[in-house]
C-alpha cells in the first residue's frame, strides 16, 4: 500500500469516527429534548395526582391564596404558588370528601358517563355504516355529501353550536341530554376517518366475495367491518376524549334549569374557585378512565393514527 493510499485510508477512518460521534451526539440531544417535552406534558398530571393526597392544611399553605378578586388585585394569582410534587404527609381526606361525604361529585361523574358512552357507541356505529356507503358507491351525490361532511368537520364546534341550539329548541330537546347526544352521534369526524380507511380495502377482496354470492350487507358485516376493527377502536378513543372534556355544549344547551345534568367537566371549574384540594381529588378521579383507556388501547390508537395520517395503505 502506497503512502497516498495509507493517507486516504486514515482520512476515511477519521471521517467515520467523526460521523459516529456526531450521530451519537445528535441522538443524545434528540433523546434529551424528547424527555424534556415528555416531562413538561406529564408534570401537570403527576402534580394533580400527588397533590390530591395532601392534607387540607398543606394545600391551604401552598395554594390558599392563588385566587383573588380581579377587581381588587387585577390578577388571578395573588402571590407565588408553592408547587410540591411530594406531600409532607399522605392524606385521603380529599377522597373521603369526594367519595363518601359529598355525592354531588359522583353524580356529576355519572352524568359524564351517561352523556359520553351513547355518543361513542352510536357515533362509531353510524360512521361505520356511512363510511361503507361512501367507500363503496361511486355517485355524484355521494361526492357532494362527502364534501359537505369535510366542510362540517373543518368548522370549529363553536360555529355549529348556535344552529344546534335553535334546532334543539325547535325539537323540544333543550335542557335535556338528547340536545348533546344527538349532534354527537352524527358528528362527521368519525365518518371521514373511517371512509378514508375503507377506501384502502383491496377491491379484489370485495370482488371475490361477490363472486361467492355475498350481498352488500354480508360484505359489510363479514369483510369491511372486521377489517376496520383497529381504526374503529382508534376513532372511539378519540371521540371519547373529545366529549369527555366537553364544556361549551353543556353550558349552552343545558341552561340553569338543567344544571343537575351537567357533566363533571363543567363542574370542575366551579370546584377550582372554591377548594383546591377537592379540585385535585376530583380531577384525579376524572383522569382515571382516560388514562386506563389510553394505556390499554395504545396500540389501537397508534395504528389508527397511522392509517388516518396516510402512513399505511
Amino acid at each position: 500500500m502506497t503512502k497516498q493510499e495509507m493517507k486516504r485510508a486514515a482520512s476515511a477512518r477519521r471521517r467515520k469516527r467523526l460521523s459516529g460521534v456526531s450521530r451519537t451526539l445528535m441522538t443524545a440531544i434528540s433523546v434529551l429534548f424528547l424527555m424534556t417535552v415528555a416531562i413538561i406534558f406529564v408534570l401537570p398530571i403527576v402534580l394533580t395526582m400527588t397533590n390530591s393526597f395532601m392534607a387540607e392544611s398543606e394545600i391551604a399553605a401552598n395554594y390558599g391564596k392563588i385566587f383573588t378578586s380581579v377587581t381588587t388585585a387585577g390578577t388571578y394569582v395573588a402571590e407565588k404558588v408553592n408547587l410540591k410534587l411530594i406531600p409532607d404527609m399522605v392524606s385521603f381526606s380529599q377522597y373521603e370528601t369526594v367519595l363518601l361525604k359529598t355525592p354531588d361529585y359522583l353524580f356529576k361523574f355519572w352524568n359524564s358517563v351517561i352523556l359520553v358512552v351513547p355518543i361513542v357507541l352510536f357515533q362509531t356505529t353510524v360512521a361505520l355504516i356511512a363510511a361503507y356507503g361512501f367507500a363503496r358507491f361511486e355517485t355524484k351525490a355521494r361526492s357532494l355529501i362527502f364534501f359537505l361532511y369535510i366542510i362540517l368537520m373543518l368548522m370549529p364546534y363553536q360555529v355549529t353550536l348556535v344552529p344546534n341550539y335553535f334546532v334543539s329548541e325547535l325539537l323540544g330537546l333543550l335542557n335535556t341530554r338528547w340536545a348533546i347526544i344527538l349532534p354527537g352521534i352524527f358528528s362527521p369526524f368519525a365518518v371521514f376517518i373511517l371512509t378514508k380507511f375503507m377506501r384502502r380495502i383491496p377491491s379484489s377482496v370485495i370482488e371475490a366475495a361477490k363472486l361467492d354470492g355475498a350481498g352488500e350487507w354480508k360484505i359489510f358485516t363479514k369483510i369491511c367491518a372486521p377489517m376496520s376493527k383497529s381504526i374503529v377502536a382508534s376513532v372511539a378513543i378519540l371521540v371519547y376524549i373529545d366529549y369527555w372534556n366537553m364544556v361549551e355544549q353543556p353550558l349552552v344547551l343545558m341552561t340553569k334549569e338543567a344544571v343537575d345534568l351537567h357533566p363533571l367537566s363543567v363542574f370542575l371549574s366551579e370546584i377550582n374557585t372554591g377548594d383546591a384540594g377537592l379540585a385535585f381529588a376530583v380531577a384525579s378521579i376524572y383522569m382515571v378512565i382516560p388514562l386506563l383507556i389510553f394505556l390499554y388501547c395504545e396500540d389501537y390508537l397508534v395504528e389508527g393514527v397511522a392509517y388516518s395520517g396516510g402512513l399505511k395503505g
